[in-house]
């Protein structure tokens, strides 16, 4: 059965990806971008500043009259700002979290009135591998994107009995322009800028060697089929898969782990 499904960040990597995929599959698909206007892409692309709290109310209003719902809602659109945390400017903290997370529970928020209206609905959450990871100089993107794994637990508890599934999936290393349009806030005559650009080096090759996006897509047109999907899936290699495994190693034995990862 065609869905109405709501995606943010289309205009390249995975928002793109599934938005293609699902539009590909019959589905009315709207995808919004900061220049969507000036997009020209399969699905029908609206402009949208996700950090404008009443535009998005008013996209999502809008879409709403004119389809009548909301089947689902895909968050996917975010950033990412790098650098020791010491001298990372809390404008750009509180920008990073902005767009990760607050500005998702704000789509969240204007779409489950409609949900619960019709009585079933699904939002899934593009995450990141990196919130199940402390990786050195992008604590702030860990964090932001780690802070949906309890909302999403939360958000499920409170929205059983309206039919309304909460979903996260978290890539590993895929081809994407977060690394291209990663915003670094290093000194080169800061301590830690040794090391720190033999960690973006090492994070660079394997986004440039990276997976291709439509096997997150590929994921998403499974999930949104299903009657009562997980609440967390985790794609991308063996790392991604197996990092579940964490619990089971001591603290400084898995943190070993990542250093030989990205050092």
């Amino acid at each position: 059965m065609s869905k109405v499904i709501l995606i943010t960040g289309t205009s390249s990597g995975f928002g793109k990806s599934i938005a293609e995929k699902l539009h590909s599959q019959g589905h009315t698909v709207i995808g919004t971008s900061r220049n969507g206007d000036k997009i020209d892409s399969i699905f029908k692309t609206m402009k949208l500043d996700i950090n404008n709290y009443e535009m998005s109310k008013s996209l999502i209003n809008k879409i709403i009259e004119s389809h009548g719902k909301i089947d689902i809602l895909i968050n996917n659109a975010g950033i990412n700002i790098t650098g020791p945390l010491e001298t990372t400017d809390m404008s750009d903290l509180k920008k990073l979290f902005d767009t990760n997370f607050f500005s998702h529970i704000n789509m969240i928020q204007n779409v489950l009135p409609n949900m619960r209206s019709n009585k079933q609905g699904l939002i899934i959450n593009i995450t990141s591998i990196a919130g199940y990871l402390g990786l050195p100089f992008w604590g702030a993107y860990c964090a932001s994107k780690s802070s949906f794994n309890i909302i999403a637990e939360s958000l499920n508890i409170e929205l059983k009995k309206h039919n309304i599934n909460i979903v996260n999936i978290a890539p590993g290393d895929y081809k994407t322009e977060i690394a291209s349009n990663r915003v670094d806030r290093v000194d080169p005559n800061s301590p830690y800028f040794k090391e720190y650009k033999k960690v973006i080096d090492n994070v660079n090759g394997k986004m440039q060697h990276g997976r291709d996006p439509i096997e997150v897509a590929e994921l998403v047109s499974k999930i949104i089929n299903k009657k009562n999907p997980k609440i967390n899936y985790l794609v991308g290699g063996f790392l991604e898969k197996k990092i579940t495994l964490k619990s089971l190693f001591p603290d400084k034995i898995f943190q070993k782990i990542i250093m030989k990862l990205y050092n």
